[in-house]
């Protein structure tokens, strides 16, 4: 099992409405992501910065690459880039953070 952080970015004010929509996420979504390997997944937010904080466990052999590809992530970025910082293919802007400490 490997852990893997990454950041993203919201636009300001729009904390609310990212909430709402992950309280509503999509079942399809759910069965796609865990479908890939992918376990424990939470976002956190720094209301002060607007960054958002994600953290998940994904198996060795994970799928998550192939996610991009897929229609209904590509549906979940589309309904998503008018909140959150946006790559021109609709992807949020990420950037990984690199482990520097655990503890078990």
């Amino acid at each position: 099992m490997q852990r893997y952080a990454f950041k993203m970015f919201l636009n300001t004010g729009e904390a609310h409405e990212y909430r709402r929509r992950h309280d509503e996420i999509w079942p399809d979504l759910k069965t796609l992501i865990r479908g890939k390997g992918v376990r424990n997944y939470s976002i956190h937010l720094d209301p002060e910065t607007n960054v958002l904080f994600a953290y998940l466990e994904r198996s060795d052999d994970h799928g998550m690459d192939d996610l991009t590809m897929h229609p209904v992530m590509q549906r979940w970025w589309a309904h998503m880039k008018d909140i959150m910082a946006a790559n021109p293919d609709g992807s949020p802007v990420t950037s990984p953070l690199i482990e520097v400490f655990h503890l078990e």
